[in-house]
């Protein structure tokens, strides 16, 4: 296989909106754009899932399916080992990892080539694409035994918001890193991490009906009027 592939993750349990992943969008059920997308993005594409409709389709494109273990498809259950049984069961010790999420559907190809680019770079353990957001986060803490402690710094607790530094935070469109650090790191947590910036337009993360309807608009008019290199 590739150097790069890319991984989709798909189950099928969904409480915010049930069978999201497999419910039409634009014409396609809503994880076929993210495993067309990276096929075209990286050297083929690995899709682990534990929706029966999936497994016994006939595809005739480059993607290999991958049976996910029922223990590791519960809401519950860690991403990193559901990643890592895939990376096992598909021999892609070697490979870079693109991991894609099936309900970012309006991440486009050139986020994935820049984060795939950043990565290979070197200078990070793992790239994540992020997106803008209230810096007013830095303000907050926890308590504990009536004691304020703040997630940042305390100064930040006191500064106007003009005078906080921006802030960002994780998307979950697309994430690169080696599929042997994953193996050797054993979670994706690391002091290393790469930031791909994107735009709010194409962070979004669908978890309801609202964020789907929202979505395929957006995606829609990207793809009508050009914008995206999405396939029609």
């Amino acid at each position: 296989m590739a150097e790069v592939v890319s991984l989709v993750p798909v189950r099928a349990g969904s409480k915010g909106l049930p069978d999201k992943n497999t419910r039409q969008f634009a014409g396609r059920p809503l994880f076929e754009h993210a495993v067309r997308q990276g096929i075209r993005t990286t050297g083929g594409c690995v899709v682990s899932t534990d929706i029966n409709s999936i497994l016994k389709a006939d595809f005739d494109d480059n993607r290999q399916i991958h049976k996910r273990s029922e223990a590791l498809a519960t809401d519950q259950a860690p991403i990193e080992l559901a990643i890592i049984e895939a990376i096992e069961r598909c021999y892609l010790h070697t490979q870079t990892i693109v991991l894609l999420q099936a309900t970012s559907p309006t991440r486009q190809d050139r986020d994935v080539h820049a984060a795939i680019e950043l990565y290979q770079t070197g200078e990070f353990d793992l790239v994540m694409s992020v997106a803008p957001h209230d810096n007013s986060v830095l303000k907050f803490g926890t308590v504990t035994n009536d004691r304020y402690v703040p997630v940042a710094d305390p100064a930040y607790c006191f500064a106007n918001r003009q005078q906080l530094p921006e802030v960002f935070k994780p998307n979950g469109a697309v994430y690169v890193f080696s599929a042997a650090w994953l193996l050797e790191n054993g979670a994706l947590a690391t002091n290393r991490i790469g930031a791909l910036i994107m735009p709010l337009n194409r962070s979004l993360d669908i978890d309801t009906l609202e964020d789907f309807e929202q979505a395929e608009r957006i995606f829609v008019s990207a793809r009508e009027s050009g914008d995206a290199v999405q396939e029609h």
